[in-house]
């Protein structure tokens, strides 16, 4: 691995020797600041209200064995961190205070220790213990992949839990997402007797015990279907399995939970066992029982039950307004993070405004060209095309133009329907790239071509731009003259996101190479090749700092941090990293279980932003 992951006194170090944090704006498409709120209801989902009152990114609460107190992860103080209160909202405390992601904890059977996620200790989702009385924290795993969602036996001799350590991630059929490929594990306490339960040919996760301690109950599904369903709109024909696991034998069995995207599955008493349907199929989403009762309804995700099984607490998704920009958590000083209620943000030269495209809805077309002033947080919509979208805008370097794509960009806008089975499926019906002035007059499109034409940068001159290309017979990358509109082939490969660098000496992009994509650069004449990541994962939506010394990107390289169902995001995966134009210096400024992406420098602090509330 070629990432430097800076923590502790070495961070402090760094932001010492760099007083000013240099600003980085970035899209989530999910898991932004009070979309998911924790609720306790009665189990059969009457009495139910907010557990805390709060505005925060709280999720993934779990009851203590005598009642009193229920842990869940929040995002309140920066990263995700572990916190304890009361079931009446009172007596708030925080567990964890490492900079890392800490999540998905649960108790042992005497209330005394916890077992959860942490990237602490390398960056990859493993897990640890708690001593709850010392706070004392000891690593339970390390071995290559992710490993989420443990649970404790009730005799406490074995802790189960989903892992993709033997897989890869590959792509999904047709598409550039990766699947999520699990089995489920146990392992005793003192890191001794790791063990395979089962084979699960696809995905196993969220294992919980049965009382006997020798059965645990799992979600499955197949390896294609952790791309379905880990969005809110889950299209029909995903339904998953519970099964029961005997974890001697091996042996499964599946449990009659009827239809539906069933994930979270718990067993209560009297053999009832309450699990959570994802999908907004008849008759809805929420809570159900084994049993055929319901409970608390809506987009809930994960939910644990008081020992005595009457009351329920769980997270839920929520709707939320968010600013123009809102100051968020990084890991690394060095830099200042904000996150855009938007998609694909590009700051003017003067770092004033900047230029981004509307989300995806319910309408397949119709995506705006927005313009944000960065004073105000005031949006205005600069171009719209009700048949077609916008794509990607980018500032000239003298601000006063704006260049993007529009087309139909069916497999951005329309989630997961397109495929990409052979070489001539990316073309989805053609793109053209298009300027603008910043005012919303002055449009006219550049290209004419039969091909789907995107991503366009300026050269520093204003002169040339350079794009993607996907047609019928090939790809690359293109070079267009505007006065002449002459156009020059750069690249003959899968290549896209093409940046032209401030300084104009080199033009970098992302390579679809050995079944994973890696950022290159190359000069404008097509010399000087060079591959800078080598990771084997997904390398991409990278941004130039406004000096052409180094590139944001977004990256896969430290796996799943989650059961991807649980996120509701294309690729729950992506992290955000920085390095210098050759590849070198790379630092890690994100660590959360969200999807970041399309990160965008601001050339100057023009308003510094309030703190996340």
């Amino acid at each position: 691995m070629r990432s430097l992951l800076i923590t502790g006194a070495l961070f402090a170090a760094l932001a010492a020797q760099t007083p000013t944090p240099r600003n980085i704006a970035v899209s989530r498409s999910f898991g932004n600041p009070g979309q998911v709120g924790l609720f306790i209801a009665a189990s059969d989902g009457s009495d139910e209200r907010p557990l805390l009152d709060s505005k925060d990114s709280d999720y993934d609460p779990v009851w203590a064995p005598d009642g009193s107190s229920i842990v869940f992860t929040s995002d309140r103080a920066g990263s995700a961190d572990l916190f304890r209160v009361r079931p009446d909202g009172t007596g708030l405390e925080r567990l964890t205070t490492d900079p890392a992601y800490d999540d998905q904890a649960a108790f042992s059977p005497d209330g005394k220790q916890l077992v959860f996620v942490s990237t602490r200790g390398g960056g990859t989702a493993r897990l640890w213990t708690m001593d709850l009385a010392t706070r004392h924290v000891e690593a339970l795993t390390s071995e290559k992949g992710g490993d989420f969602r443990p649970s404790w036996s009730p005799d406490g001799k074995w802790i189960a839990f989903s892992s993709s350590r033997d897989h890869n991630a590959p792509f999904a059929h047709g598409r550039w997402e990766r699947l999520q490929l699990a089995d489920i594990y146990i392992i005793h306490p003192d890191r001794s007797g790791l063990k395979k339960v089962a084979e699960s040919g696809g995905f196993c996760g969220s294992p919980k015990w049965m009382p006997d301690s020798r059965h645990v109950v799992a979600y499955c599904m197949t390896a294609e279907q952790t791309l379905g369903t880990r969005l809110s709109k889950i299209a029909p024909g995903n339904d998953t399995r519970l099964l029961s696991i005997d974890i001697d034998t091996g042996v499964s069995t599946d449990l009659p939970a009827g239809p539906g995207v069933k994930i979270n599955p718990s067993p209560l008493s009297g053999n009832e066992i309450g699990y959570v349907r994802k999908d907004k199929a008849d008759p809805g989403d929420g809570i159900y029982y084994m049993s055929g009762k319901r409970g608390p309804r809506g987009d809930i995700r994960t939910a644990s039950w008081s020992p005595d099984g009457k009351r329920v607490v769980f997270h839920k998704r929520l709707t939320v307004t968010m600013p123009a920009l809102t100051k968020t958590f990084t890991v690394n000083p060095n830099y200042e993070l904000s996150l855009t209620d938007t998609y694909i943000p590009a700051f003017s030269p003067s770092g004033d405004r900047f230029v981004t495209n509307s989300r995806p809805s319910g309408n397949p077309f119709g995506a705006s060209l927005l313009v944000t002033t960065v004073a105000t947080g005031q949006s205005a919509a600069i171009y719209q095309d009700k048949n077609r979208n916008v794509l990607a805008g980018q500032w000239s370097p003298q601000g006063d133009k704006i260049i993007f794509a529009i087309g139909a960009f069916g497999a951005f806008f329309q989630s997961f329907h397109e495929l990409f089975l052979k070489l001539g499926d990316r073309v989805e019906g053609g793109a053209q790239i298009a300027i603008i002035n910043p005012d919303g007059t002055g449009f006219r499109e550049l290209t004419a071509d039969s091909g789907n034409s995107a991503f366009p940068s300026f050269s520093p001159d204003g002169h040339r731009f350079v794009y993607r290309v996907f047609e019928k017979d090939g790809y690359g990358l293109r070079i267009m003259d505007l006065e002449t509109k002459g156009v020059t082939a750069l690249t003959d490969a899968y290549d896209n996101f093409p940046l032209w660098s401030p300084r104009g000496d080199l033009i970098m992009f992302a390579r679809l190479v050995d079944d994973a994509y890696e950022i290159h650069t190359i000069k404008p004449d097509g010399t000087g090749l060079k591959r800078l990541t080598f990771t084997h994962g997904n390398e991409a939506h990278m941004a130039w700092s406004p000096d052409g010394e180094s590139i944001a990107f977004a990256s896969s390289r430290m796996g799943f941090k989650d059961e991807g169902v649980y996120t509701d995001a294309p690729q729950p995966y992506g992290e955000l990293f920085v390095m210098r134009y050759d590849g070198t210096h790379v630092e890690q400024i994100t660590d959360n279980q969200w999807e970041d992406g399309t990160p965008a420098w601001q050339p100057k602090g023009v308003r510094q932003l309030a703190p996340q509330q």
